[in-house]
């Protein structure tokens, strides 16, 4: 809206004559708008420059309406904060791998829930008909994504109904959904990525309404969305559809003076790019599953908690509730849910998401149920010497390929990669549509002279692997970083994957730590009430599976840290 900077002139009026001075105060005011001025605030042009932005003619463009990040589907907002990361109450696993440590985390969303098995069973359905198994190029897809059932399985329990059932009965439709690997639970991250970018963009304009379906109903396998090739190849977005799809959208294409299409895409300035679901981090799980807030009063810390809940115990001091247990898991040996007739916690395995009360972030089942997994490689300390801002281990920066003409590299349905992973699995490296990546290299590095980073692979940055390998060289000219050494420090088995499986079967293995390895936390409905303390922290190995381990998904914040605009208190 245009702002103006007016000065009413003054008159004297006769208050009995009405009429006179109805005259007089329109005169004035049409007298004062006519020399009204256009404040230099206005928002259509350049604080810079002066120049006009959104013009019709063309030039700069960008969006100048945009108010706030929009919540995306499932996920709730939890503002970002200064706690003590890894204080905990007991270690009696003796694990000395919980040392507290202050972190701040960014503002951030995560699930309001974990995954549960319709949400999963929605991105199978989609593998299977876009790629059907069907066909040899696909055939081993579907099975890469599909979650180990087995993983139900007990040598001396009978369990055969949750292999055949748990997955896909409509009985367990809302539980959380497990058997799923940290590697499948990122691939499932990125494609939910892709699926509400293109709603997005369809509800925007930029995008066809139905885009994603052919004439068939269908979606193609060489023409699908993908968030990185739209905004880096937006012409390669959809293979051979493009044209159709990308200027079929209801936003009226502008044009510039010379005539030519402008603001055919979208990009990162229209505000109308999604930003990506992803695996939160450990420094995030732990703090939203805190959920301090209620102790907090002027930036001053009253208490702290043990659980998710208020208060040091795992049942409720409410009247109407008082003694129920606040989530399930194992109360005892041989106790997952209490007597028959009177329940506990109302389960044996897992329970119904949101059968529980949540935390003060909104957030369900952050303690109980099933065990999460986060984006962090292992390591037994958290090195807050070096980071207390948004702590992650586990960077491994890439950037597109570029092809021998220049242009982006983007898969294609018969450039599919796969890799053998140490369980024998085969999952793809790459889905079609995707932008093909490669590691930083040693220019990208260099490019400004760097202080920042200087390596591609950061996961075991500061870690000592190398001065504490027993295979360590003093004199060894060239550095290098990689998993080998992470073996040879903590001793970890190595189980060979080419051609035939074979396991390692060294006696003198001392650690299962390696850099493949990925944190998981919170209790499980088959750990005891020790693990429901959201500092615990455990790890297991990324391509392996279990029955007691899930995984929820976070985004990213942009802009202000608190949804409110309140402003600062004193």
């Amino acid at each position: 809206m245009t702002k103006f900077n007016c000065v009413l002139p003054i008159f004297k009026l006769n208050m009995k004559n009405n009429k006179t001075v109805s005259l007089l105060l329109i005169l004035a005011l049409s007298t004062s708008l006519i020399g009204c001025k256009k404040s230099s605030k206005s928002g259509n042009s350049s604080r810079g420059t002066g120049w006009q932005i959104n013009a019709k003619e063309g030039g700069f463009q960008y969006n100048t309406n945009f108010k706030d990040q929009e919540t995306a589907p499932g996920l709730v907002f939890v503002e970002g904060g200064t706690y003590t990361m890894g204080k905990v109450q007991d270690d009696v696993m003796h694990d000395w791998n919980n040392s507290p440590n202050q972190q701040h985390v960014q503002s951030f969303y995560m699930d309001e829930t974990e995954v549960t098995n319709l949400m999963y069973l929605e991105y199978l359905d989609w593998i299977k008909r876009v790629y059907p198994p069907s066909d040899d190029n696909f055939k081993k897809l579907y099975a890469g994504a599909v979650p180990d059932t087995l993983v139900w399985r007990n040598r001396l329990g009978y369990s055969e109904m949750m292999v055949e059932n748990y997955l896909r009965h409509p009985a367990f439709m809302n539980y959380p959904v497990v058997g799923v690997s940290w590697i499948q639970a990122v691939e499932y991250a990125n494609w939910r990525s892709d699926r509400v970018a293109e709603m997005g963009l369809q509800k925007e304009g930029y995008l066809k309404r139905d885009s994603n379906l052919t004439e068939t109903g269908d979606t193609s396998a060489d023409g699908n969305f993908n968030i990185d090739t739209y905004v880096n190849a937006p012409s390669q977005s959809f293979g051979s559809r493009n044209e159709d799809i990308a200027k079929g959208g209801k936003r009226k294409v502008q044009t510039d003076a010379e005539g030519n299409e402008i603001n055919v895409y979208a990009n990162r300035e229209t505000g109308a790019i999604q930003l990506k679901y992803r695996l939160p981090t450990e420094s995030e799980w732990e703090y939203a599953a805190l959920g301090l807030t209620e102790l907090r009063n002027y930036n001053v810390y009253k208490g702290r908690k043990k659980y998710p809940w208020d208060g040091q115990y795992s049942r409720s001091g409410k009247r109407k509730f008082r003694g129920d247990q606040l989530a399930n898991f194992k109360q005892g040996k041989g106790d997952y849910g209490g007597i028959a007739g009177w329940s506990d916690d109302g389960a044996d395995i897992t329970n119904e998401v949101m059968s529980y009360e949540s935390n003060d972030f909104g957030l369900y089942d952050m303690a109980g149920n099933v065990a999460e997994w986060v984006a962090d490689v292992y390591r037994p300390v958290v090195d807050d010497e070096f980071s207390d801002f948004g702590y992650y281990r586990g960077n491994v920066y890439t950037k597109n390929a570029i092809g021998e003409d220049g242009s982006l590299k983007v898969i294609g349905v018969d450039d599919i990669e796969y890799d053998t992973l140490s369980t024998g699995r085969i999952v793809a490296k790459g889905l079609p549509g995707q932008l093909e990546k490669v590691a930083v290299d040693s220019v990208d590095m260099y490019f400004g002279l760097r202080t920042n980073f200087d390596e591609s692979n950061n996961i075991n940055y500061r870690d000592g692997d190398r001065a504490s390998s027993r295979n360590f060289d003093n004199f060894e000219e060239e550095e290098s970083t990689n998993d080998s050494e992470t073996r040879d420090m903590y001793n970890s088995p190595n189980h060979s994957v080419d051609g035939d499986l074979a396991y390692d079967e060294s006696d003198e293995r001392t650690s299962l730590i390696n850099d493949e390895v990925r944190v998981y936390k919170g209790g499980s409905w088959k750990d005891r009430e020790y693990w429901l303390d959201p500092a615990q922290r455990r790890y297991y190995p990324q391509d392996m599976a279990t029955d007691y381990i899930g995984f929820r998904c976070a985004m990213s914040r942009v802009g202000s840290k608190s949804l409110s605009k309140k402003k600062r208190k004193n």
